[in-house]
């Protein structure tokens, strides 16, 4: 099967596209013919040897999955030959072919279209978590979310707007503004252009802000820790600004606040019940269209490097997906 490949640490430029042979499945596997990937931050730091947990070399990057069941195994009794569902797999997602533990495979309503469907699972999961369990958002909170047109972040504002919260959007560029915008931000902050902890002071009256939604890390956490109201929270989702921030701990001491920390894909694993009722409800709200996944751009796998790099170097909005099956 053909397969993006990471055979060393480094950039997306290092990526080779190759044969190789099929993964081998395992008795509680299905082996998914993969129709396309979503793109994720984690791709980055994982074909660059830093994230949490890597995969022996070579690896094809790509955690989550749209594709078609093709085999099962053995010891599987709930799905069936032919039907199309979403996937976690960690990794090994833009490849022709993936094989993935059969709890970890989610049927599909025919009615999603396969980039939607591949670029859904890892945001809005994560967004919703973060925003339902971490920060048990109530209705009319006001929520601030960094990094507000990204994949996770423009699902963040999109879920906020959906559990009743007054949503401040803020990003580095008037169109990503207004694509927030479009998703529901009642409010939007350019923090290229102006001071992030300021702007929250204007637009709140002083009080700051009860949620934030932190993607970015980096100098802006700070302004996060500054800017929220007593009893707030500020939620670490991940580090997209390349910097893991320090933490001055006199500031949530002086706020009352606390500092929740988003790992989905523990999450995931400790607690999948209610992971498989945060699934239920988001699927829902998909096909229904309460929400609807932004797609930035797709691109064939021999031209994966590049949804990479268009994620690098921070250009994209919404999601980047690769497309796996002619």
């Amino acid at each position: 099967m053909k397969a993006l490949l990471c055979k060393s640490f480094g950039t997306p430029d290092n990526l080779l596209v190759e044969d190789i042979q099929p993964p081998e499945l395992a008795a509680n596997q299905v082996r998914v013919r993969v129709l396309a990937c979503g793109v994720n931050f984690p791709d980055l730091l994982m074909i660059a040897g830093k994230y949490q947990i890597q995969p022996p070399m070579p690896f094809s990057p790509g955690a989550e999955v749209c594709g078609e069941i093709v085999e099962l195994g053995k010891a599987c009794r709930n799905l069936e030959i032919g039907q199309r569902v979403i996937a976690m797999c960690g990794s090994g997602g833009m490849a022709e072919e993936v094989c993935v533990a059969e709890t970890a495979a989610i049927p599909i309503a025919a009615s999603i279209p396969t980039e939607t469907a591949a670029g859904f699972l890892l945001a809005y999961g994560t967004a919703y978590h973060a925003l339902k369990q971490r920060a048990q958002l109530a209705a009319a909170e006001t929520l601030l979310v960094l990094g507000a047109a990204g994949g996770v972040g423009l699902a963040a504002v999109e879920l906020g707007k959906i559990m009743g919260a007054h949503v401040i959007a803020a990003a580095s560029s008037e169109a990503k503004l207004h694509l927030a915008r479009d998703y529901g931000a009642d409010e939007l902050v350019n923090y290229a252009n102006v001071e992030l902890k300021e702007s929250i002071r204007g637009l709140t009256d002083g009080r700051g802000v009860d949620v934030i939604f932190d993607p970015v890390g980096g100098d802006r956490f700070d302004d996060c820790l500054r800017s929220v109201a007593w009893n707030g929270r500020v939620l670490v989702v991940g580090f997209a600004g390349g910097k893991i921030q320090s933490i001055p701990a006199n500031l949530p001491l002086l706020k009352g606040s606390a500092i929740v920390g988003v790992f989905w894909g523990r999450f995931v694993e400790c607690d999948a019940a209610v992971n498989r009722d945060n699934n239920r409800e988001l699927l829902k709200y998909l096909v229904d269209g309460r929400i609807k996944p932004h797609i930035a751009a797709v691109f064939p796998l021999d031209d994966g490097a590049r949804a990479l790099e268009m994620l690098a170097n921070r250009a994209a909005m919404g999601k980047v997906i690769v497309a796996v099956a002619a």
